[in-house]
């Protein structure tokens, strides 16, 4: 049996391993490379096999840098089924097709505005492959085995880290590997705590905090003081949020606050339909949530998915959408349903929270929103969750004064905070505790999906913690087992 590491390894994005065992050739994730421009560049770089002959592909959860590549892969000849959970697939459906379109709408904006170096600017794939990707995920409920192969065998196990989120028990040839996906954490809004895992032969597992603590839990004192300096300056809070995972968890807290008159009572618009329709997955899943929220719920109402483009039509949809996501509507809540709504929201100067996507700043609406937001003092753009090294969202955290925007110069004086008490992924004790539930060292251990600082300091803390010798593998490393 062999394991290659054809993503997340030595950096934080790009997720895939693939297990080859007796014949059977099974991928583990199918991510995104995001960051910097020589980890986008591997997006373009074809996978060192044929992807047609693959049995099977497994995704732990629904985020790009996980599943992203996926619709590549489709592309390029995959035609086997993709086993994810059922809040994964759900997820996908809205993700991945959202992806094909606005890396089509990048391309042929750059082709448009000439700010392309290459003629013609062209989408790493289309929204057509998108949607055949989609077709083949089969769904399956957690901790039941499923055979996805000869010979192999994976079961579901959820993380804690976004609606559906999985680590993945694989069973091929009387061993067990744990691919652990992104880890959840514990004790926090919305999500259940990771589930405890008690032993693997072989273990992935993820460092992207690996030498971090996340600030401790205030109970929303520092977002409340942010949301009200900068109403009280009679400016927006610009939120670049994930669409899928963290905007739920950022509204939580804005409607806790609200409720408890801790914050003023201000518009809060979500300018991203992708999260629109991904909160209205949550709100039809609650029974997959922390079993503390699910007793706010008002309105159980599953999604509507109406597919008619005429504007009426699009505004009932959001405002059912609205209703349907109760739970987590502040009182002054409204969807954008139109692209003119979100330009006209753009263009307006009255006090707002916008939320929008995508979390980094790489793309999406809230580029609009920041390029005219970022040269007005009164404003704030408040980061909530981690900012990869060479994206927008890091460079703004990181101080700098310009940022580059559709090819544009823009100038930075607005106030820029951030939120890591708010991030989905575990904190290097969150990490550490889950491992210590281990009830006998794996045979090995690999390191991935981190920065090689974070990689380092967590491979440090488990060797002097727990005695065992974790591994860091390169990109493309092949171990055999």
């Amino acid at each position: 049996m062999t394991l290659t590491f054809h993503g997340a390894a030595r950096t934080v994005t790009g997720s895939k391993y693939l297990i080859e065992s007796n014949g059977a050739k099974v991928l583990v994730d199918a991510g995104l490379f995001q960051g910097l421009k020589e980890l986008r560049e591997r997006n373009w770089q074809d996978l060192p096999f044929d992807v047609s002959t693959l049995d099977a592909i497994v995704l732990t959860h629904a985020h790009l840098d996980h599943c992203g590549y996926l619709p590549r892969v489709v592309a390029q000849g995959f035609r086997g089924r993709v086993f994810c959970t059922q809040g994964t697939k759900e997820l996908c459906g809205i993700v991945l097709p959202d992806a094909g379109r606005l890396q089509e709408e990048d391309a042929d904006y750059a082709n448009r505005h000439g700010f392309s170096k290459h003629a013609p600017a062209l989408p790493l794939y289309r929204e057509t492959d998108a949607f055949r990707a989609v077709s083949q995920l089969q769904p399956c409920g957690y901790e039941r085995p499923m055979p996805v192969a000869p010979g192999v065998e994976v079961e579901f196990i959820n993380a804690g880290h976004l609606l559906g989120s999985s680590y993945v028990r694989m069973r091929v040839d009387g061993r067990t590997v744990l691919f652990g996906g992104d880890l959840g954490r514990y004790d926090r809004p919305i999500l259940p705590d990771p589930a405890p895992a008690p032993e693997a032969d072989y273990l992935l597992v993820e460092s992207t905090y690996g030498d971090r603590v996340h600030e401790p839990d205030d109970g929303g004192e520092r977002l409340a003081g942010i949301v009200t300096a900068t109403a009280e300056r009679g400016g927006k809070l610009i939120i670049p949020a994930f669409a899928i995972g963290r905007v739920e968890e950022v509204i939580y807290w804005l409607k806790r606050l609200e409720a408890e008159r801790r914050i003023p009572i201000v518009p809060v618009f979500l300018d991203s339909p992708m999260a629109a329709s991904a909160l209205a997955r949550y709100t039809a899943r609650m029974h997959e949530l922390d079993p503390e929220l699910q007793p706010e719920v008002t309105d159980d109402t599953a999604p509507h998915d109406a597919t008619a483009h005429d504007p009426q039509a699009v505004r009932a949809r959001h405002a059912r959408q609205e209703r349907d996501m109760c739970v987590f509507c502040t009182e002054r809540f409204r969807v954008i349903a139109t692209p003119e709504e979100s330009k006209q929201l753009t263009a307006s100067r009255a006090p707002a929270i916008v939320i929008s996507s995508s979390g980094m700043a790489e793309g999406g609406r809230v580029l609009h929103h920041l390029k005219a937001a970022l040269p007005d003092a009164r404003n704030t753009v408040l980061f909530a969750g981690y900012q990869g090294v060479g994206t927008r969202g890091r460079r703004l955290v990181d101080g700098e004064k310009q940022v580059k925007i559709h090819g544009e110069s823009v100038a930075v004086a607005a106030t820029i905070a951030r939120l890591d008490s708010m991030s989905a992924h575990a904190d290097a004790d969150e990490i550490m505790r889950w491992l210590h539930g281990f009830t006998r060292a794996p045979h090995q251990t690999f390191i991935v999906h981190g920065e090689p600082v974070a990689q380092d300091a967590l491979a440090a803390r488990i060797r002097r913690e727990l005695g065992w010798q974790p591994q860091a593998p390169a990109h493309r490393d092949t171990v055999q087992f």
